[in-house]
């Protein structure tokens, strides 16, 4: 008799032979500019920590005291008995640090997705959506249960031709991107798509995960390009450059009003803890606070790109902290990737299906926690395993 778990024996031998296997690495320190992984002291360029916030003492004191005052957990989803006054008083302060009428806390970035793009659009209505929107966006779509048109990846032209053709025979449209592309770290072009979507009344949404904290002074992608007033829905997350955890829904208080009343991990799922907003209320208030922890970031950046470039990587068409070194094989991102590691840097190898065939590479994450003796070490190790493998 054959087991009935055999797929699963023989799908994850496939994976092993095709150097696609996830290993998954252990934490052993807070996330910062130097961790302990598996045991080791290594140099972090892998984490979302871009403002080195998420150890920081203003936050972690915030949720202590949090702890002190709510207890460890809600008890409740928000619509029953769930919303604590904490909740309230984040939802206000980040409307007013983004300049939105309102905004609403969810469990994460991933939920922020889920919880706004069904009640937004459903069967009969279409989403334009970039080819290369993250996952969460194409899950909450296909959630949705409107038509998925997709355009060209970061082509307003694409877009504009998409909805000529397919908006007629739908009630409604929404246009949907990311604000910076988590694996190739390019902005997408916010002004030129919101000028398509409002000629052809498109509602307009953007998912700002790795922009918040980044763009914009901190503010976001809508600030970057001016938007503020004239955008429709920003989706957030609190566990980048926020430094903890949590989702955003962030626009025009009749669209927040009208999703608190459908989305579902809103309605069905347990509020985020009062912990955890306290600590997400004070990293908004150090940002707004202290514009000079942005820009130490940016400096970083520029820094590191100039190096690597000098040295012969391809890295790709960045415009963000975020750096891919172009590898091609998965293979070869996978072996450079345990060879920085034994040197004492934690960078990991992504490849197929998290980014297309024949494009693997190292992501580096660049951070404000990192020091210029960090950064000129990161650049040592990769011109010497970059050597060594023959890829500069």
């Amino acid at each position: 008799m054959t087991d009935k778990l055999d797929f699963m024996h023989q799908e994850l031998d496939e994976l092993q032979e095709g150097k696609r296997f996830i290993n998954i690495r252990t934490m052993d320190s807070p996330a910062d500019g130097w961790m302990m992984v598996d045991g080791k002291r290594v140099l972090n360029f892998c984490t979302n920590n871009y403002l080195g916030l998420a150890n920081h003492p203003d936050l972690k004191a915030a949720a202590k005291k949090a702890v002190d005052d709510w207890g460890v957990g809600p008890g409740a989803v928000r619509t029953i008995a769930g919303t604590q006054a904490i909740h309230l008083e984040f939802e206000r302060r980040m409307a007013e640090f983004k300049g939105v009428e309102d905004s609403m806390l969810v469990q994460t970035g991933f939920c922020a997705n889920q919880a706004a793009l069904p009640p937004l659009v459903g069967k009969g209505d279409v989403i334009f959506s970039d080819r290369l929107n993250h996952a969460s966006i194409i899950d909450g779509a296909r959630l949705s249960r409107a038509k998925i048109i997709v355009y060209e990846h970061c082509d307003p032209a694409s877009l504009d031709a998409q909805v000529k053709e397919h908006l007629p025979n739908y009630r409604r449209g929404l246009m949907v991107t990311d604000g910076v592309f988590s694996m190739d770290g390019d902005v997408a072009p916010l002004d030129k798509l919101t000028e398509v979507a409002d000629k052809h009344g498109l509602m307009t949404m953007v998912d700002d995960a790795h922009g918040e904290g980044v763009l914009g002074q901190g503010k976001g992608i809508v600030h970057h390009f001016g938007l503020q007033g004239q955008f429709d829905v920003e989706i957030g997350t609190l566990s980048k450059a926020f430094g903890v955890m949590g989702g955003v829904i962030a626009g025009k208080k009749v669209v927040i009003d009208y999703i608190k009343q459908k989305a579902r991990p809103f309605l069905f799922s347990s509020a985020l803890t009062a912990a955890d907003t306290a600590a997400c209320l004070a990293s908004v208030e150090y940002i707004d606070a202290h514009p000079e922890v942005v820009a130490k970031l940016w400096e970083n950046t520029e820094y590191f790109i100039k190096g690597m470039n000098k040295l012969g990587f391809d890295t790709g068409h960045t415009e963000t902290p975020i750096v891919p070194v172009m590898l091609g094989e998965v293979g070869l991102a996978k072996q450079f990737s345990a060879r920085l590691f034994e040197e004492g840097m934690f960078a990991m190898a992504l490849g197929f299906p998290t980014v297309p065939r024949g494009q693997a590479r190292i992501r580096v994450m660049n951070t404000a926690a990192h020091t210029q003796d960090d950064l000129d070490k990161g650049l040592e190790l990769f011109a010497k395993i970059g050597r060594e493998l023959g890829v500069i």
